[in-house]
């Protein structure tokens, strides 16, 4: 009785263990979708405050996704060679150097610094992305792994529309003068105290550890054509490039669109309309997970890039609230589009699922150089508006590996 006793007394701190390891775990989730719903409302925010073009605005984008491209394999070597506590830490004190170097870049009044800033960030948040998927699929029995990820990836969506919320208030109050960078200054302080206080916590809570050796064996029978003799994998890979693109163009040049289009609208509106439409992202991610149940997922992927398109259209040819609207819509119909694309990139890779995984979320880098186009033809043209048949190209693009790319076939 009393080793029985002892027993259950395990098992019970060692859930205890596992629910707080999983709460620090999700908080990375919420830590990197709260520094993107930043980004882009500091590129609106600098632009004022440097007087610089879209195009060299753009950049913030370009060293935020540049970052996420270069950091991708140095990423999943430090997770092999140290271990994923190791590599969370790491990622953790470079997320937090990163923001505290936005404090002297305020002081010497160099956008070029906090683009060195933000490069350093974002390969922080590359390394938490990298290790923070694998960890929440470990932290509980296996048959809640889905529901498990599906939950943490929902406060990476919280953290995304609170960003806007957040430079609403700080970045665009009426009361700061356009020529201060105080708010931007004090407000990354505080991200750097904030993200060292939960890199603590990692170091002093211990961590499963994920035995890769064990799942490659188990793997290994399942295939084993080479990893670019797979059709659907290179075209996935190429969906998600442009998908990104998309998706961070259109963010990136989302508060300039407003302002431009709707009379009414100021910056602090335009940022809270961000944040609206980033809850809609996430809304969308909860309902096109239950659609999911009964429509295939190329279907809805194929469908809702469509929509998207034509939303598109609508906002390069309409101006006032509806063409608004319109911006804040492909939000929702975007939303699932790159979990979708990257499980159908992944299929039947067997041995090569974690390489090609690797190779999908290095295709990122499509978010550092869209935003350089659409800026540069925002510039050109006069208009934020037509630089957005960039995202109806990408668009285009998704639509088609959802509707035939993603398929299965023998060899290209």
């Amino acid at each position: 009785m009393p080793t029985m006793i002892r027993s259950d007394e395990s098992q019970s701190s060692t859930a205890v263990n596992m629910r707080f390891a999983f709460i620090l775990v999700t908080s990375l989730f919420f830590l990197w979708g709260f520094a993107y719903g930043l980004l882009d409302s500091l590129n609106k925010h600098f632009q004022d405050i440097f007087q610089i073009t879209k195009l060299r605005s753009a950049w913030l984008q370009a060293a935020y996704f540049g970052g996420y491209f270069l950091m991708a394999l140095p990423a999943g070597f430090i997770m092999k060679l140290f271990g994923y506590k190791r590599g969370i830490l790491i990622g953790l004190s470079l997320y937090a150097i990163g923001a505290f170097f936005f404090y002297p870049s305020a002081q010497w009044h160099s956008f070029n610094a906090f683009l060195i800033a933000l490069f350093i960030l974002a390969c922080g948040l590359c390394c938490l992305e990298t290790a923070a998927n694998p960890y929440v699929t470990v932290l509980g029995p296996r048959h809640g792994a889905a529901f498990r990820i599906n939950l943490a990836q929902s406060f990476n969506g919280v953290g995304s529309f609170l960003g806007p919320f957040l430079a609403s208030q700080l970045f665009f109050k009426p009361s700061a003068p356009n020529s201060s960078l105080q708010s931007v200054q004090y407000t990354y302080l505080v991200i750097a105290i904030v993200v060292f206080c939960i890199a603590c916590l990692f170091y002093f809570t211990p961590l499963p550890e994920i035995n890769e050796e064990v799942q490659l064996h188990q793997e290994a029978h399942i295939h084993s054509r080479p990893l670019f003799q797979n059709r659907h994998f290179i075209l996935g890979v190429v969906a998600q490039f442009f998908y990104v693109g998309a998706q961070v163009g259109i963010a990136a040049f989302f508060i300039n669109y407003v302002i431009e289009n709707w009379q009414k609208a100021s910056s602090s509106l335009a940022a809270i309309l961000l944040g609206v439409s980033l809850i809609l992202f996430t809304v969308g991610r909860f309902m096109g997970t239950l659609l999911m149940k009964w429509i295939a997922a190329e279907k809805l992927l194929t469908v809702y890039a469509i929509i998207n398109m034509l939303l598109c259209m609508m906002v390069i040819s309409l101006h006032g609230e509806i063409a608004v609207l319109a911006l804040m819509i492909i939000f929702f119909f975007e939303s699932i589009m790159f979990p979708t694309i990257f499980a159908l990139g992944v299929r039947n890779l067997g041995k090569h699922t974690r390489q090609g995984g690797s190779f999908i979320i290095m295709s990122i880098v499509g978010g550092a150089l869209s935003p350089l186009l659409m800026g540069w033809i925002a510039d050109h043209q006069h208009s934020t508006a037509e630089a957005f048949v960039v995202p109806f190209i990408c668009f285009l693009v998704v639509a088609y590996y959802g509707y035939s790319g993603h398929r299965i076939r023998q060899q290209i």
